[in-house]
């Protein structure tokens, strides 16, 4: 049995990485990611076309000229994206997240089988927490590049906006505001440094009374050694 500062360290590890792991399904589910309102002009008025979106799911809204609304409706993104680029920026962000997930759910189970007992592997030991956290922050980190890369470098926007109204002509500009659902990520990153310092401070903490444990031994007289 693990001793009692092990499984409190390890239990404390294992609550952020639960945490990690239902925030990024929160992630994955909201349509909040960002908020873009995208003006186009068209014969004799001006439009813009307000979208709520996230990986899956959106809304749009149409306002033309002086604040004529045009009834809101639901889109679904993969539906609506006709561009190679975009759909594959799409996917790969979904990618990523799921794999974010995944590693989220391997490093849960890593610190509650710590928690409870002592591993004979090395690699299920903090070493295995230490991994599966790292690839889950950088798998964040990567989701929170390639999604505006969509927005910003692809006109993702732009591109959903005309699946919401087929008039449309030339594009005027856009605005963008990055909803919870994209910044909630930094939380997950918290969560994973989180989780590595719990883990290193038991490591090290382990380590010092190993090395104190072997110091008697090294100043003891020769003599005493030989005895």
């Amino acid at each position: 049995m693990p001793s009692r500062k092990k499984t409190c360290m390890f239990a404390s590890s294992f609550c952020t990485c639960v945490s990690s792991f239902v925030v990024i399904c929160v992630v994955l589910a909201t349509p909040q990611w960002v908020s873009s309102e995208v003006r186009f002009s068209r014969t004799g008025s001006s439009v813009t076309v307000s979208l709520t979106y996230g990986l899956f799911s959106g809304t749009c809204e149409q306002f033309v000229d002086a604040g004529l609304q045009v009834s809101k409706t639901t889109f679904q993104v993969s539906d609506a994206l006709s561009s190679t680029r975009n759909r594959s920026l799409n996917v790969a962000t979904i990618v990523v997240l799921v794999l974010a997930l995944l590693s989220s759910l391997l490093s849960s189970g890593f610190t509650c089988t710590n928690a409870v007992s002592n591993p004979y592997q090395t690699f299920l030991g903090p070493i295995g927490v230490y991994t599966w956290n790292s690839v889950c922050g950088v798998l964040i980190l990567i989701a929170m590049i390639l999604f505006p890369v969509s927005v910003e470098g692809s006109s993702l926007s732009e591109e959903l906006a005309h699946s919401c109204s087929s008039s449309l002509q030339t594009h005027l500009g856009s605005k963008h505001n990055y909803g919870y659902s994209y910044w909630i990520m930094l939380l997950i990153l918290f969560l994973n440094i989180a989780s590595l310092i719990i883990i290193y401070f038991y490591d090290h903490a382990r380590y010092s009374k190993k090395k104190e444990q072997e110091r008697p031994i090294e100043n003891a007289p020769k003599d005493v050694i030989l005895f």
